[in-house]
């Protein structure tokens, strides 16, 4: 009976720590991009530019919070938005992005300060169950600045 109290618990305490710690109601989407390997990246680019995805991504009110490129599969886009502009996200991506990628979307939650917390007590030999009120210290991580190499033409080579 205690070690399902204390599975109960545990589940309880994740769950708490898996929702918007802001309280704002935003969701996070994950947003997979693949290359079209049909494609040349010059094809891919001039896509995205004809169709003005570029210009018009994100919609109002819709933050990308990651966007990395990922060799050999394409472009990870996190974003947080508001779950009535997750119809404006998905016809941004259909007018903008087919026919140069294949998508793919997943709901998404951030689980680092869990990740770390849980590491912290594991590393203090400390059960979940036990200083639940402490917040753990973790890392901060500081996004570096990416650039991409601009085009050159073949004039330049």
């Amino acid at each position: 009976m205690k070690w399902i109290l204390s599975l109960a618990l545990l589940l309880f305490v994740f769950d708490l720590h898996a929702q918007d710690a802001n309280g704002d109601g935003k969701i996070m989407l994950t947003v997979i991009l693949r290359h079209d390997q049909t494609k040349t990246l010059d094809e891919i680019d001039d896509h995205l530019a004809k169709t003005g995805f570029r210009k018009q991504f994100p919609p109002d009110g819709v933050e990308i919070l990651s966007y990395n490129i990922v060799m050999g599969i394409g472009h990870i886009i996190t974003l947080r938005l508001p779950p009535d502009k997750l119809r404006e996200v998905n016809l941004a991506f259909e007018h903008g992005v087919w026919g140069a990628f294949h998508t793919e979307f997943y709901p998404t939650y951030d689980y680092l300060k869990v990740f770390y917390e849980m590491k912290q007590k594991d590393n203090q030999g400390v059960r979940p169950a036990d200083n639940e009120n402490k917040p753990a210290e973790f890392p901060k991580t500081i996004p570096e600045k990416s650039t991409r190499p601009k085009k050159t033409s073949k004039k330049s080579q």
